[in-house]
């Protein structure tokens, strides 16, 4: 059956599609709380603006429009990411063909897309704008192999398609096409793909896709890039030569980290003859040798220019995402027989399905034996529901992201806004026609002593003159945790014409 289900990419698709349902279905069963991304989507949800903050916005648009025309419920935040990364899967299979030319090779390639955990399990788990770079990484491996090999006029829109929804869904995309380009420059007949004058309608594309978002950027460069700046920051470091070691050694550290896993599952499963293969290759290997070995070059260049001592292993998810196709295009370089490894792989592949649904449903389920609690543990439609038994609020104020996101969830007709949000036309609180219930993160232990409003809330009612009503809070248990363990909000109403 295995053989069968990876005999063709149809054939691999199909398999893909019916585990991506059960992750659906998962994620649906569990609690409905939000994770950090997910809570994002649906506070942003709200709102299409040219942009939203520190991440470029083609998730953003992509979850507006499906809320516009679904409404907001799990299913609208869920079903879309799984189909994201299903897509992700297929592209990265026609890409497989094109290095390939070997049907079965390409889709035991899109498998093997599994074997990346950054793409199997931490997608799954959050990470929006990250699963819009993997889908956009797939799409560009894929327009650019198929102009390499294939270049009509549709061949250089696909990618440029594929290179403006990547610059919009992550900034560092924007190193893959430099990556690629100097990847092809030393074989005449690929550079002649970037001379050709369809090389023009494919920037045009790209362009047309970047430039609302662009528009934004040019006059909100530092709030755009504040987030990454502060992920990147080299902490109390001095600069000097120990600050730049500690930058290298993360650098190294999450390469590692991103490579580990498909190194040994290949090994494991091919044996000699993936370490055999290992000094062969051709033109397609080379090339994409030159593309990881310049993407990381350029991110080593950023680590190095910023200061920075951290480095994360999804910042090199669409320069090593090639790794898997590039394993498969060095043993077939080698002329071996890969009969056997190919029947000792195919067996993991569901392993590792199973391994990834497993781990996404214990880490909720079994928080409690573990004493680590994620955010789907919070307990967010019984604490919304003791807020409000009294009404129902008009408009909901909430601290940050987080708790906007999950009370929007809860009251999907309800706007919800942050006091700070930077973007106009957002209705401001003091003018609502009915009750506001403004919310904020407490403490574990909430008691209504213990319910103090955050000062920007405060400051703001005093100056419109407003007075807060029934402050208080709720502590609740974690769902599936310990006894004793809780997570609480603080809550304030007022009400229309309160002085």
């Amino acid at each position: 059956m295995l053989n069968r289900a990876t005999r063709t990419i149809k054939t691999a698709a199909l398999l893909l599609a019916a585990y991506f349902v059960l992750n659906i279905a998962l994620r649906l069963v569990l609690p409905h709380a939000l994770e950090l991304d997910e809570a994002e989507q649906s506070f942003f949800s709200q709102y299409l603006l040219a942009g939203y903050g520190p991440q470029p916005p083609f998730y953003n648009w992509m979850q507006y429009a499906i809320v516009s025309v679904t409404g907001l419920s799990m299913g609208a935040l869920v079903i879309p990411k799984n189909i994201l990364l299903f897509l992700c899967y297929l592209f990265y299979g026609l890409a497989g063909r094109e290095a390939l030319k070997d049907e079965k090779l390409a889709a035991v390639g899109m498998m093997a897309l599994i074997t990346l955990p950054q793409v199997s399990y931490m997608a799954q788990q959050d990470l929006t704008h990250t699963t819009a770079l993997l889908f956009a990484s797939s799409l560009f491996l894929y327009g650019f192999f198929r102009t390499l090999e294939r270049p009509g006029i549709g061949s250089y829109l696909l990618l440029g398609l594929a290179t403006g929804i990547g610059l919009i869904s992550k900034y560092n995309f924007a190193l893959m096409p430099v990556a690629a380009l100097i990847a092809v420059l030393p074989y005449a007949e690929w550079r002649r793909r970037v001379l050709d004058w369809r090389i023009l309608a494919a920037i045009a594309v790209a362009l047309i896709i970047v430039l609302p978002h662009a528009i934004w950027l040019r006059s909100n460069l530092e709030f755009a890039s504040s987030d990454t700046l502060v992920k990147m920051a080299a902490g109390n470091e001095p600069a000097g030569a120990l600050r730049i070691g500690k930058g290298i050694v993360a650098f190294v550290i999450a390469i590692i980290a991103f490579a580990a896993l498909p190194i040994a599952i290949f090994a494991a499963a091919f044996r000699r003859n993936f370490f055999r293969a290992l000094a062969s290759g051709n033109r397609w290997t080379g090339m994409m040798e030159r593309m990881m070995l310049a993407s990381l070059a350029g991110i080593l260049l950023i680590v190095l220019f910023t200061g920075s001592t951290t480095v994360r292993e999804r910042w090199l998810d669409p320069f090593l995402l090639v790794l898997p196709i590039y394993f498969l295009a060095k043993m077939q370089a080698a002329g071996l027989d890969l009969s056997a490894g190919l029947r000792r792989f195919r067996p993991l592949v569901p392993v590792l399905m199973a391994c990834v649904l497993v781990a996404l449903g214990f880490r909720v389920v079994g928080a409690g034996l573990i004493d680590t609690y994620s955010r789907l543990n919070v307990p967010m439609a019984d604490l919304a529901r003791g807020m409000t038994r009294q009404a129902e609020p008009a408009l909901v104020i909430a601290s940050d992201t987080y708790v906007g996101g999950n009370m929007r969830l809860q009251f999907p007709g309800v706007p919800v806004v942050i006091p700070d949000f930077p973007a106009p036309g957002i209705p401001a609180y003091a003018t609502s026609d009915g009750p506001v219930l403004i919310v904020w993160r407490g403490k574990k232990t909430a008691t209504v002593a213990d319910a103090v409003m955050p000062e920007r809330f405060s400051s703001a009612l005093a100056a419109a003159d407003i007075a807060p009503q029934e402050i208080g809070a709720l502590s609740l248990p974690y769902h599936f945790g310990r006894q004793g363990d809780n997570f609480a909000l603080g809550y304030a109403w007022v009400r229309p014409g309160a002085r």
